[in-house]
């Protein structure tokens, strides 16, 4: 008999230090101010975050063909599409290193280096966006986009072939430039000299 008023002595044990640390009018008004309502902007902003996901590309129907015992079709081989592709890029990557230090390290600036170096930071750049594209937007989901990225990755290429050959033939070129940009605040430096001695 005694157990079954044990919750219920609980239950107002509990609840008994509750009203009197609120009985003071003063108390109770310091806590019904603590405890307003909500602003509405956190309704809005709950609203917000609950909305339904809106996925850049809608899933495709799920459509199984033949069966899952079927063997994965593995594509031809193509040296060109395979090892030899994948040594040529680390070869031009490996390439630029030598030739991007060299014109600095030894001062000279050749524009058949010049040269080299725009070109194999083409192709690089070049395969490197392709890469891109090729991972990033596979052919069987959209063939349309895939094209028109490949096309876009190739007229970025003619444009920017275009422009560095522009800057190497009507301009400094471009290790040239890359030499005076390193060395602006130098040449800033000597030229406030040389006014101050003119000025002297």
């Amino acid at each position: 008999m005694a157990t079954s008023f044990r919750p219920s002595l609980l239950r107002q044990a509990v609840a008994a230090p509750a009203t009197r640390a609120y009985s003071t009018p003063a108390v109770r008004s310091h806590f019904n101010a603590q405890t307003r309502p909500a602003p509405a902007w956190t309704a809005q902003r709950a609203a917000f975050q609950t909305s339904a996901r809106r996925p850049i590309l809608p899933p495709l129907p799920q459509v199984i063909n033949g069966s899952v015992n079927d063997p994965v079709k593995v594509p031809e081989p193509h040296p060109s599409h395979g090892s030899y592709h994948w040594s040529m890029e680390r070869l031009v990557s490996v390439a630029l290193i030598p030739v991007t230090i060299a014109p600095f390290a030894a001062g000279a600036l050749n524009p058949l280096l010049d040269g080299t170096l725009i070109g194999l930071t083409l192709i690089h750049t070049y395969i490197g966006f392709q890469s891109v594209i090729i991972d990033y937007i596979p052919n069987w989901r959209a063939k349309t986009w895939r094209k028109a990225f490949e096309w876009l990755n190739v007229l970025a290429l003619v444009i920017v072939g275009w422009g560095y050959y522009e800057f190497e033939t009507n301009d400094v070129g471009l290790t040239a430039g890359i030499a005076r940009i390193w060395r602006a605040g130098a040449n800033a430096q000597e030229l406030e000299k040389q006014a101050e001695q003119k000025l002297s």
